[in-house]
């Protein structure tokens, strides 16, 4: 037979342990959906440069790439988002500076990406593109630009989720802190 006084604690505490879940909960959910904003790597700064805009929607696994290819180097910023089946991840959004003597004129960063790229630069479609009174190009899936010679900017956003709109308010969010 119980008591009182040791009904009344174990009550006590079973509220006590309900309001302690609540809580629990509670934070968890609030960080789950402060993480899916991916606010916070937007506004970061990339190898001298302030990446002021990115499409709702864009992937919340970040990651800071810094590499070399064909001497030029790249610092990169990557939005990845996992798939739906649980399979892996897909990149959304990458962001790179890219820094080498090769990337002298419009004409050789072009002819750079498109080798980096495997495009052909013949058939690659890409359109001119301004970012400010500096140009460059556009494609479906990429804006770049020639910020002086030796110093580029690169942007890839997945075009089968977001459209051309996105891509150039992305673009046009880099801009330089130099």
């Amino acid at each position: 037979m119980v008591d009182g006084s040791t009904r009344q604690t174990r009550e006590a505490a079973v509220r006590m342990l309900r309001i302690l879940i609540i809580i629990v909960l509670s934070t968890g959910v609030l960080m789950v959906g402060t993480g899916a904003q991916a606010e916070e790597p937007a506004s970061g700064n990339l190898d001298g440069f302030t990446i002021g805009w990115v499409p709702a929607g864009v992937g919340t696994q970040v990651s800071d790439f810094s590499y070399e290819w064909e001497e030029v180097a790249f610092s990169s910023r990557v939005w990845e988002r996992e798939l739906d089946n649980g399979d892996g991840f897909q990149v959304d959004l990458t962001v790179a500076v890219l820094r080498g003597d090769r990337l002298v004129d419009q004409a050789a960063l072009l002819a750079f990406l498109s080798e980096y790229h495997e495009q052909d630069p013949n058939t690659w479609d890409v359109a001119p593109f301004s970012h400010g009174d500096l140009l460059g190009g556009i494609a479906p899936d990429h804006a770049f630009w020639l910020v002086e010679p030796g110093l580029a900017v690169s942007v890839r956003l997945a075009p089968e989720r977001f459209g051309a709109d996105d891509l150039t308010a992305t673009a046009r969010g880099v801009t330089s802190d130099l």
